[in-house]
């Protein structure tokens, strides 16, 4: 997959400007706060459809815009396409290939991308929240069907623990209503446990094979997804009756604490370096290199998958690795386009084939 172009308009500090990028390494250098990192916000906003750093859309539209609109151009597999998004207070406007679409949901899964951010660089000493941040954003990408699975199963949670935190204060319910959540959280418990676990055996072929060679061998990753459901278990009817014997086990628990206790909700990842674990032992260096193994690997699992690379984001992480790193990601290019953004043009410029620079949310390339 490759991305031809984007365009922004009202976004962030970017009034009007489009960029145009080269199948391989383009570089977008400049001073902080000039728009690097909103030209990859706005790319990665197809991805994932909404913002990596904002709450609120709100927070996307320049200080003097009414809203913004968004715009990019890619090719992949099957030829060209675009995606378009724009927003002005209460109206959306979406558009596939020129055809206004009414869902976010139907712009998802069209462009795919990886990103990778200084904030990834805490996956590995994280809370387990940050580490399922990155499996349902990385899972989605791959398995469309896996966002409203999510979404539904959120919806049941909350339902779920609402009641439950009405017990917990003493008030009567309805143990019927509770119980007809359980059998809906269960049922799409089931479908996400089955979805991520799938997702992390393939996550863990590539990145143990990244480790090692960055570790020239001497260094061995291992993944494993960590649930409340024992053992591997992957037909979907065993799975929808484990987690409603686990639900309905637990409900007395739960109504004293007031809140849904098991559930992927709850879920982590299990990252061991060489038999240990990563989280309390893993040094400073082979951290940065394991969250570098999962995003490489994460690009992997989607080539695997979908029959092609998605395009790699790297937001002002390179001079967060050392040498050996960095030429580590950039050297290996192959078929993948990467996208850079950097405040220094020293020790990447030799690897750029195109260099943007960057001033005031205006782009500039120089192709070589």
């Amino acid at each position: 997959m490759i991305l031809k172009s984007f365009h922004a308009e009202g976004f962030r500090n970017i009034s009007n400007s489009e960029v145009r990028f080269h199948p391989r390494v383009n570089l977008l250098v400049g001073k902080n706060a000039e728009g690097k990192t909103n030209a990859l916000e706005g790319i990665y906003f197809f991805s994932r459809g909404k913002s990596f750093r904002a709450k609120e859309e709100r927070e996307l539209v320049g200080h003097t815009a009414a809203g913004f609109r968004l715009k990019i151009e890619y090719e992949d597999r099957s030829g060209e396409g675009s995606l378009e998004y724009a927003s002005f207070g209460r109206e959306r406007l979406r558009k596939k290939n020129g055809y206004k679409v009414g869902r976010q949901s139907e712009l998802i899964g069209s462009f795919v991308s990886v990103l990778f951010s200084p904030e990834d660089l805490n996956l590995v000493k994280g809370g387990p929240e940050e580490r399922r941040q990155f499996l349902n954003v990385a899972v989605s990408q791959c398995y469309p069907e896996y966002i409203s699975y999510y979404a539904d199963f959120k919806r049941s949670l909350e339902n779920r623990s609402s009641l439950l935190k009405s017990a917990s204060k003493g008030n009567y319910i309805d143990d019927l209503e509770l119980a007809s959540w359980s059998e809906t959280m269960a049922e799409y418990a089931a479908h996400i446990h089955k979805l991520r676990t799938e997702y992390i055996k393939r996550l863990n072929i590539h990145a143990k094979r990244t480790i090692r060679e960055i570790s020239s061998e001497s260094e061995e990753l291992e993944l494993s997804y960590k649930s409340h459901i024992e053992g591997e278990v992957n037909d979907l009817p065993e799975l929808k009756r484990l987690y409603r014997a686990l639900l309905t086990e637990s409900v007395e628990r739960e109504k004293l604490a007031g809140t849904s206790l098991f559930g992927p909700q709850r879920d982590d990842i299990e990252i061991f370096l060489s038999g240990v674990s990563a989280r309390s032992f893993a040094s400073q260096g082979q951290q940065r290199s394991i969250v570098l193994a999962l995003k490489l690997g994460e690009g992997e699992v989607i080539r695997e998958i979908i029959g092609e690379y998605p395009v790699f984001l790297f937001d002002d992480v390179l001079s967060e690795l050392d040498e050996t790193r960095r030429k580590f990601i950039i050297g290996g290019v192959g078929e993948r386009q990467i996208i850079i953004t950097s405040c220094f043009e020293e020790n990447l410029n030799d690897f750029a084939d195109n260099i943007i620079r960057v001033s005031g949310g205006k782009y500039v390339s120089s192709y070589r």
